[in-house]
């Protein structure tokens, strides 16, 4: 087998030294202002639909490669690729040869979460721009590394929060920093849908359709069982961070964001597998809280119970002294103190705890500025060292949850402090050959 090391040896001599320095408007002068930006799509299943109707909807974009383990979702993506592009994209099972093409400008990541930091520093090593889908890692370790990475090797990493490329998300934003609802001091996300229980896996052979062994990657080696390829790894510590990092990485960025604040001083996180008895390892039930000086965000999640709060199966309250702004993906609400609705914006549809899996006009946004910033310099709506920090306050609420305890922490990189135990969480164990390194 090809390890991360050998591959990175291969490629070492004739991209990484060219890469370093190289800024947005730098890359922008090679690719030429009239020239379209080469797209390699990498993890098909489900939401790497999504990305593929973004790009078509972008018209200085094409997809050129796309990559999966997974022989039937490639071939499938393949002739959808070429029914929008009116071209056929190379099919590649293994990524490595994507991040080995010269004419691939971008990849981006819509695989298993275990995967996502690690192809993301690889393809900044091989001189590639990334969109990485949420979470950009698997444990806070990871997401360091890739903040570290990106900064090393001078390319572009968009992570895929697109609220923060929805202009009513923008312009709402705005207005809560200007003032609108007084001091900001509260913010409030949710999710609820009605997830129907995995089961008890069973190991089985491995499908001939599939790449077992680089669908594990960087992931220590275990047998492949019936329940957890293509989605349910999700709710596997192995391989995914749970609905927490799955969905709730959107409605505590967009909070954060609203807040203008980053490590919190305490996180508590309390929840548990409530609804079900089967191989889920993480709650499909939990509340968790992070804690400032003088503000707090809150998170709840109720994964199989489908309970609406405020008539929404997902979205954020902005709470502050003269009143409150309820954000989703359709709009936004403003509150007074009496709870009268005194403004309002609406984009036109329901805000949903559905996967995007098709065409949505906040991740078209979100392309477009990442297309942007390469071509002409635009700055980023979620570059990664900004991403990275919503992503690692939720993966301490996994391990908050885990140890039952709260955790304090450093306020100005996140670190936990005083506990051993905890802290021993901030990173995992990897395939021997695969550990990600910069």
């Amino acid at each position: 087998m090809t390890t991360r090391r050998k591959f990175l040896k291969d490629i070492a001599i004739g991209t990484t030294a060219a890469t370093v320095g190289l800024n947005a408007r730098s890359y922008a002068r090679i690719l030429g202002a009239n020239d379209r930006v080469n797209f390699a799509i990498i993890g098909l299943h489900g939401r790497g639909y999504g990305h593929l109707d973004s790009l078509r909807a972008n018209r200085n974009a094409v997809v050129s490669h796309v990559c999966d383990v997974d022989g039937r979702e490639l071939d499938k993506f393949a002739v959808a690729v070429k029914e929008k592009f009116d071209r056929a994209p190379v099919k590649e099972r293994d990524f490595r040869r994507v991040l080995e093409a010269k004419d691939v400008d971008v990849i981006t990541i819509a695989t298993p979460e275990h995967w996502h930091a690690p192809m993301a520093i690889l393809a900044l090593q091989a001189g590639k721009h990334v969109y990485v889908e949420k979470p950009c890692s698997h444990n806070p370790h990871e997401g360091e590394l890739l903040v570290q990475a990106q900064q090393r090797y001078g390319r572009l990493v968009q992570m895929g929060t697109q609220q923060r490329s929805s202009p009513h998300t923008i312009e709402i934003v705005k207005k809560i920093h200007e003032g609108l609802i007084g001091k900001a001091y509260l913010g409030k996300g949710w999710y609820s849908n009605t997830r129907q229980s995995i089961g008890a896996g069973k190991q089985v052979p491995v499908p001939e359709y599939l790449d077992w062994e680089l669908w594990q990657g960087p992931a220590p080696r275990r047998p492949y069982k019936d329940n957890i390829h293509p989605y349910n790894w999700h709710w596997f510590w192995h391989w995914g961070t749970g609905e927490t990092l799955n969905n709730g990485t959107h409605e505590v960025d967009v909070c954060r964001w609203a807040l203008g604040v980053e490590f919190p001083a305490r996180v508590t996180s309390s929840g548990g597998r409530y609804h079900f008895a089967d191989d889920w390892e993480f709650y499909d039930t939990l509340v968790t809280s992070y804690e400032y000086d003088g503000k707090m965000i809150t998170w709840e999640d109720l994964s199989c119970q489908g309970k609406e709060l405020d008539n929404r199966s997902r979205g954020s309250t902005i709470h502050g002294t003269e009143g409150t702004v309820l954000v989703d993906r359709d709009g936004y609400e403003v509150y007074n103190l009496e709870n009268k609705k005194i403004a309002e914006f609406k984009v036109g549809t329901k805000s949903t705890t559905r996967d995007l899996v098709s065409a949505d006009s906040m991740t078209d946004d979100h392309f477009r500025n990442l297309i942007n910033a390469i071509r002409d310099g635009e700055r980023l709506h979620s570059p990664v060292r900004e991403g990275n920090i919503s992503v690692t306050m939720l993966q301490l609420s996994n391990i908050a949850w885990k140890v039952g305890r709260v955790l304090t922490l450093n306020g100005t990189d996140g670190h936990i402090v005083g506990d051993p135990e905890a802290a021993k969480l901030w990173q995992r164990e990897y395939e021997k050959g695969w550990e990600p390194k910069i």
